[in-house]
């Protein structure tokens, strides 16, 4: 009989806490015990998991003795609280905010790339989940990687705001229709409207002139890949779509690879699906290929004319799934089988 594990899933009435719920029914994951956590706000309401109605427990009044694995993806405040919390009570938290990514001692982790470290959340309980630009872009280069080294990254990011909450599609929404009718789409708060607009600023910016976003691409991709030596500059900007992140990635690597081989070793990775052809529509796309789907999508595959070990790649992938709730998922069925 497979054994069977109990999960708290915490930001359960979220955008990513929905898709961590799907993604949990949809791979068959081995749920003995389910429940949804959520602030005193969500109090009194219910979800669904597997056909069955589920009221959500009030994360602050939880006691997390006899919880086996925890989603967490309510905000990076709320896990610096709550993550050792659990983890104290033998719960281990896979954990989907920016607070403990770029702790020594605590692993980030992307199965497709560096899956031995998730025996470390025995340090403290906790496993890091990357940030939903980084995810889909170390999975695109970690064969590269692997095959001939990768000296320095530049890429420039085109996020969806669904990578912003559910108040960010809202926005879209109402903006595009302001204009629709002939209006201004209103801005959020002191920042630019989304609508029909691209913004070059995601999170705040830092001393370096580089906004977090940007940084987190930095820090994420030298210790996914475990090689601090690779030069990573990052541009993020966020566009008028709802799900799928989009990447222009330009790498330059330790040895001459080429477009052939890029392809022939992509088409073999894990997570990856290639489309790169030169028939009309022979790339992919946020909308057409890779919202609400698995896999790491990569084309325009081409060599750089302006350096003899440059090439240029095209990364899109669903933000919310890739770049969230399937990660957290593909790390807890790991655990499971091969860990714990």
């Amino acid at each position: 009989m497979t054994k069977k594990y109990a999960v708290a899933v915490l930001g359960a009435t979220g955008l990513v806490g929905e898709a961590m719920m799907r993604v949990l029914e949809r791979r068959n994951f081995p749920v003995g015990r389910f429940v949804p956590l959520a602030s005193a706000r969500s109090a009194g309401r219910t979800v669904t998991f597997r056909g069955q109605q589920y009221p959500i427990e009030v994360l602050e009044d939880f006691d997390f003795n006899g919880i086996d694995i925890g989603l967490f993806s309510a905000g990076a405040s709320v896990s610096a609280v709550a993550a050792p919390r659990a983890a104290a009570a033998g719960v281990v938290v896979i954990d989907n905010t920016s607070q403990y990514r770029y702790e020594d001692d605590i692993p980030l982790v992307v199965p497709e790339c560096n899956p031995h470290r998730i025996a470390d959340y025995r340090n403290r309980g906790i496993i890091a989940n990357p940030n939903c630009s980084t995810i889909q872009l170390v999975v695109a280069l970690k064969p590269i990687h692997d095959a001939v080294g990768i000296e320095r990254v530049n890429v420039a990011t085109y996020q969806a705001v669904s990578g912003a909450g559910r108040s960010a599609m809202e926005a879209l929404t109402e903006g595009t229709r302001a204009c629709l009718a002939g209006g201004k789409a209103p801005a959020q708060g002191p920042e630019k409207p989304i609508a029909f607009n691209v913004v070059p600023k995601i999170d705040r910016l830092m001393e370096t002139g580089y906004t977090k976003e940007e940084m987190k691409m930095y820090w994420e991709t030298r210790k996914i890949l475990e090689d601090p030596s690779i030069m990573v500059n990052a541009t993020c900007a966020r566009v008028p779509v709802y799900y799928g992140h989009s990447e222009a990635v330009h790498i330059e690597t330790r040895t001459k690879i080429t477009v052939s081989e890029v392809q022939k070793l992509l088409n073999s990775a894990p997570g990856v699906a290639v489309i790169d052809g030169e028939l009309p529509g022979e790339y992919p796309t946020a909308v057409t290929d890779a919202a609400d789907r698995d896999p790491v999508y990569v084309g325009r595959i081409r060599e750089d004319l302006t350096h003899p070990r440059g090439l240029n790649l095209w990364v899109v992938a669903d933000n919310v799934l890739k770049g969230a709730a399937l990660n957290s998922v593909q790390i807890a069925e790991i655990l499971v089988n091969r860990v714990m």
